[in-house]
């Protein structure tokens, strides 16, 4: 293990001592050797990890639903992991009940268990080109929404379909993992981030910090849960409540600009970018405030059907405006990455990027040191390049004999293109993300929709076809990428690759049977108007893009009304012109730099309305004032206050579904009206009350 070999990765030698300062991370642990891989994967974080992993899946479902952006949860699964074992860890030793400690290699996997089952709520298709199968939404987007133009899985089936997908990415990023980390040294923003913060916690300073970030994390899901359940007390009738309060005149309120007192909604708004927020909103006033206003001045010209989700009517601007803005954006970031990645392992086939880190490395010896400790305890655990290939190519043949008989509009030779296109996409996604902290999981699954349905063809189910070829895309690709960030955070806290496999396994195979029962349940809580219809509950933002995109590829632009394509066009041009304008600011370092609209954001409000984008910029203004008021606070307790509020307006979800089923009805129903309607009340209701009387 690590800690045998002295002056390679374990005891430091003499001249590595007398450099130890606080330069040099590993220094802190010299005295603490990693445990063997089994002894870092125990009971008690396999029982966190179901714990949080619902936790946490939960919440991205709750986003992803409601407004399609799922932030990232690591830093906060690193927090409440820490919290959460490291109290039960001295509650047990209170009591006299002997336990082994916590480290950072234990706080690590339980971490990589909850993202690994999180993370498939997103990449899984739950969201995205699940829902976009239904019928309820093929009729959304203004298709038939009959034949085999849909497709509805049972649960079983979409257990089985999460666990052959799921698996597929763990045995792809295996291979990847050597190659990235320790040949191409890459930064992978994220995990980098996460390891930092791991190392920090388990230090003196750092354990302190989080009992302040816990302290923090309780108090506002408390809050949040207690007003969640306020609100509940006035939503008793159709259109009552906190959410239905016309903050901005109800003139607003019917373009559906309001303020709905969602607290989940500001905390999200507090982990997003500011600049993703308030492109949110100006997506929406562009959308909602200014283009669908016009085009429905031009009903009975332009076109004739009155009908809402019809592609023949007002949505057939809607969504291929918003579908364009998104091929634009993804095109021009598949390109840009692409470049970049190019350029990067071009300098570094050359050796340029290899001799500038063995300079820093021989400039810096606390940090050479830290470099052999690591290399040495990621190698020690090998996992062999033959068994990864071999798991993938299995789990590949499973995929190309049983997917057909699940989804009969595609064939085997369309699942098994698509398991030999990925390895090669995995690649370029994963070093991308090793710059960039950006994936290209969802781009390539995109453009993977347009050419399947266009393979398929609208006659044999070409939608469908489409949409699974994307699912496929983004499961392996996209969450093999979010994989490789916590190897990155197992490299940098001297955690086992092994116990990284272990406990990815073990959270995938977590979120192969919590999403689907998750995403049974949303469903069951959308009730009659269905998961994905405009203005339910969860209109599933993202699944109306992605069927958008799959019923272009197939039906062409023949249906879509006059001057559709025409409108496309520059919405396109638009999305190339802003995206390449904020590149162009970043790397010139102009002063314009964060204030560019995220084309991708603003895109959303194209689909689902403004309803959300209020809150979320009131989350932006209040962390923009906080960091003024006290910036060491807010970097230190933002996002763990943020992911309070979004986990006790969750939470508040059980009781309210518990009382629904009791028939438990709320007491107050909160409402308000014109003068006009209160005129009307007056005359109608008052004067037969006081006759009553």
């Amino acid at each position: 293990m690590a800690g045998d070999v002295a002056g390679a990765g374990g005891e430091p030698s003499t001249k590595d001592k007398e450099h130890e300062n606080t330069s040099s991370v590993e220094a802190v642990f010299v005295g603490v050797p990693p445990p063997p891989w089994w002894r870092q994967v125990t009971v008690r974080s396999v029982v966190a990890s179901v714990f949080l992993g619902t936790m946490f899946s939960f919440m991205a479902f709750r986003m992803g639903m409601t407004i399609g952006l799922v932030p990232s949860f690591n830093m906060a699964a690193s927090m409440v992991s820490f919290f959460v074992l490291n109290s039960w860890t001295r509650l047990l030793g209170r009591c006299g009940v002997p336990t082994p400690a916590f480290n950072r290699q234990e706080n690590v996997v339980v971490q990589t268990c909850v993202i690994a089952c999180c993370t498939l709520a997103f990449y899984g298709g739950f969201m995205s080109f699940l829902p976009a199968m239904s019928d309820t939404v093929a009729k959304a987007a203004g298709g038939a929404g009959t034949g085999n133009t849909v497709r509805m899985l049972p649960m079983s089936q979409i257990i089985a379909f999460s666990f052959v997908t799921g698996f597929s990415s763990l045995f792809i990023t295996l291979p990847l993992t050597k190659v990235m980390i320790l040949d191409y040294k890459l930064l992978y923003p994220s995990g980098s981030a996460i390891a930092g913060l791991v190392n920090s916690f388990h230090t003196p300073k750092g354990a302190a910090t989080a009992k302040l970030q816990v302290a923090a994390l309780l108090r506002s899901l408390a809050g949040s849960f207690s007003w969640a359940a306020f609100q509940w007390l006035y939503t008793g009738g159709d259109g009552c409540g906190f959410q239905a309060f016309p903050l901005f005149g109800l003139e607003a309120y019917k373009k559906r600009f309001y303020f709905d007192f969602s607290l989940s909604l500001v905390g999200i708004g507090i982990i997003c970018p500011c600049i993703v927020n308030f492109s949110l909103l100006f997506g929406a006033v562009v959308s909602s405030g200014i283009l669908w206003p016009i085009l429905q001045a031009k009903q009975g010209t332009w076109y004739t059907d009155p009908a809402p989700s019809s592609l023949r009517g007002l949505n057939g601007y809607k969504v291929p405006m918003g579908v364009s803005l998104v091929l634009g954006d993804c095109l021009f970031q598949l390109t840009a990455v692409s470049i970049r990645t190019a350029r990067s392992f071009h300098r570094r086939s050359h050796g340029g990027d290899s001799q500038s880190h063995l300079q820093q490395q021989q400039q810096d010896p606390a940090a050479s040191f830290d470099e052999r400790r690591r290399i040495h305890s990621f190698q020690s655990d090998h996992i062999s390049t033959g068994f990864a290939l071999a798991g993938y190519g299995i789990l590949a043949a499973i995929a190309s004999v049983f997917l057909p008989g699940m989804f009969p509009q595609v064939r085997f030779y369309h699942v098994a293109v698509c398991y030999a296109m990925s390895p090669l996409m995995a690649f370029c996604s994963s070093y991308a993300s090793g710059l960039t902290d950006w994936s290209l999981g969802t781009i390539y699954g995109k453009l993977a929709i347009f050419i399947f349905g266009a393979w398929v063809g609208e006659a044999a189910g070409g939608a469908i076809a489409g949409l699974l070829a994307g699912g496929l895309v983004v499961v392996i690709i996209g969450n093999s990428s979010e994989l490789m960030h916590d190897f990155k955070s197992a490299y940098l806290t001297l955690t086992s690759p092994l116990s990284m496999f272990a406990s990815q396994v073990i959270g995938t195979a977590l979120g192969c049977i919590i999403n689907p029962l998750l995403y049974l349940a949303f469903q069951k809580m959308a009730g009659k108007v269905h998961l994905g219809a405009p203005g339910s509950p969860y209109p599933a933002p993202m699944a109306m893009a992605y069927r958008g995109i799959a019923d272009i590829s197939v039906e062409g632009i023949s249906s879509l009304p006059k001057h559709s394509v025409m409108l496309c066009i520059p919405c396109f041009c638009a999305a190339l012109l802003v995206d390449g304008l904020a590149a162009a600011a970043a790397a010139n370092k102009w002063r314009i730099d964060g204030y560019i609209p995220n084309i991708m954001a603003m895109t959303i409000p194209f689909f689902v309305g403004p309803t959300f984008t209020i809150d979320m910029c009131l989350g932006s203004l209040i962390l923009i004032f906080w960091r003024r008021a006290d910036k060491q606070s807010a970097n230190m307790l933002s996002i763990v206050v943020a992911s309070g509020l979004i986990c006790g307006d969750g939470l508040w979800t059980l009781p309210s579904s518990l009382l629904a089923m009791f028939k438990v009805q709320p007491p107050i129903c909160m409402k308000f009206l014109t003068a006009y309607q209160n005129e009307e009340m007056q005359r109608h209701f008052v004067p037969n009350m006081t006759t009553s009387q």
